[in-house]
């Protein structure tokens, strides 16, 4: 084979020297065996194709004696021939008929996040190893893991904000116990700003996660606890601030007025959602009365737990403005107990048909331990803030001290309702412990401290030191799950058990 126009020959243009300058078949050094040879190398040897941002190279032949040692000096493919660094052109012309195939570029980035995305849709999240990092799990960094930071991470300070409440009212008191309830408070502060920063950082990351996340069939029940949290703040602010001034101190009298504000605007803004939230779900989502879960409560916990915050700020309230607010928390508290009482029969229905759910959301059952607890506590505290001088007609039938004895009866009746519950869902975590942490796993500390301080309420209003006594142990049980819980949350995030796609409150179900 030669190179170039026949002899005489003169290009009159570069376009006929590109022309010229193809292979000739006309002539070769080679005898007709070795030809042959050579063609069937050629259709043997993988003939690499072009790459995008790199050059096509044309082979060009060398010398018919290869024996040379070092002969060739340029890179060279396995058929002998060197690479022709002069001669560039856009295309190669393949020896066979075959189409060449287009190989991606070593450095693709536009196929980067894709090829992630892919390695997560195809990972198998049923085999992820509980508590510990998962070689087969696919690396994310925290950045993209923020895209599943959910509303249900203000579980962590509704549990938190609980824990501070049921500190204060701890009958049995020693010296300091105030400072660890005042720690408390404080970090569920600290955990409440930084869980509300990174929520925001969320939905500016990630435009749309907003109207996502609030509409979604899931996510959108975990609104409740953002509201849950700040009404625990409530409780909090009054038990460590207010009550800390002495009752002469200037301090003391805009503290009150602006908790009562607070109260005020947590509950229109609790009743908003517990309309407005329920009205959509009603209209825009469908949900099988056979996958019942308590989470279907906690649009409704909110303004429930305007009562409860009644309760306890109603007693240092001046009178004008004290029994607005007991009827207010009392109206509230009535609302979301009896939504709960007619969620109730769906939930038992439930368990009657297709049994406990699934190991890893019986936790989540904790939260029918909520309304009758929160309901006991609320009756008695606002019973107790009733001056007694209070009397309803003037005639002395309905008086303050008999409203405190119905307050205690009914408080009774529905105490028992609470443990009720609060044993079937032990029994069910019993039976089958979660593997797998979820952030419903706070349920297990939340609804329970309304429990524990219902009970501690009914011991002060029956002056009993029984009660009182198992009041204080079941503290100290509560918080003990407090830590437990916090520790597994932590590492949760750490192996990528939670913040990761599918794995979090975002998707329909686990």
């Amino acid at each position: 084979m030669q190179y170039g126009p026949p002899l005489g020959f003169r290009a009159s243009s570069p376009k006929q020297m590109l022309d010229y300058a193809q292979p000739v078949e006309s002539y070769s050094p080679l005898s007709d065996l070795q030809q042959q040879t050579q063609h069937q190398s050629h259709q043997d040897s993988p003939t690499p194709g072009s790459r995008s941002g790199q050059t096509t190279r044309v082979q060009t032949p060398a010398d018919a004696d290869p024996s040379k040692d070092d002969y060739f000096k340029d890179p060279e493919y396995n058929n002998g021939y060197p690479l022709d660094t002069k001669l560039k052109r856009s295309k190669p012309e393949p020896p066979s008929k075959e189409p060449l195939s287009h190989s991606h570029s070593p450095i693709d980035t536009q196929s980067i996040d894709l090829e992630k995305y892919e390695k997560v849709k195809e990972w198998d999240k049923h085999t992820k190893l509980p508590g510990r990092k998962d070689p087969d799990q696919p690396y994310l960094p925290y950045g993209q893991r923020l895209k599943h930071f959910t509303w249900a991470w203000y579980t962590l300070t509704m549990a938190t904000g609980g824990i501070a409440t049921l500190i204060s009212i701890q009958p049995h008191a020693f010296p300091g116990l105030i400072t660890i309830g005042a720690i408390f408070y404080v970090i569920n502060l600290i955990f409440f700003t930084g869980i509300t920063m990174t929520m925001i950082l969320r939905f500016t990351k990630f435009p749309g996660a907003l109207k996502g996340s609030i509409s979604h069939e899931r996510e959108g029940l975990f609104l409740g606890p953002f509201f849950l949290s700040i009404a625990t703040i409530i409780t909090g602010t009054q038990k460590y601030v207010i009550e800390a001034y002495e009752v002469d101190h200037p301090n003391r009298t805009w503290a009150i007025t602006s908790i009562a504000v607070a109260f005020w605007g947590y509950t229109f803004a609790a009743f908003c959602l517990a309309t407005f939230q329920y009205s959509f779900l009603f209209c825009c989502h469908t949900y099988k009365l056979t996958s019942f879960m308590p989470s279907w409560l906690l649009p409704i916990f909110p303004v429930m737990l305007s009562g409860t915050i009644a309760s306890v700020i109603a007693k240092d309230q001046p009178v004008a403005s004290r029994m607005p607010i007991i009827v207010a928390g009392l109206g509230c508290q009535g609302l979301g107990f009896t939504v709960a009482i007619l969620m109730y029969a769906h939930y038992i229905g439930r368990l009657m048909q297709v049994g406990y759910p699934d190991r890893e959301h019986r936790g989540a059952m904790f939260i029918g331990v909520g309304p009758p607890s929160f309901t006991c506590l609320a009756l008695i505290g606002m019973a107790n803030a009733l001056p007694d001088e209070f009397d309803l007609q003037g005639d002395g039938l309905v008086d303050a001290k008999l409203l405190r004895t119905m307050a205690l009866v009914v408080a009774l009746f529905l105490w028992v309702l609470a443990m009720w519950f609060f044993l079937i869902t032990l029994v069910a975590v019993i039976n089958s412990w979660a593997v797998y942490f979820h952030l419903g796993w706070w349920a297990m500390v939340f609804p329970n401290t309304g429990f524990v301080i219902a009970t501690i309420s009914i011991g002060n209003s029956l002056q009993d030191e029984t009660i009182l006594y198992v009041g204080n142990g079941l503290s100290i049980a509560i918080v003990v799950m407090w830590l437990f819980v916090i520790f597994n949350h932590v590492r949760a995030v750490y192996v990528a058990d939670i913040m990761y796609p599918g794995l979090d409150e975002d998707i329909a179900d686990h």
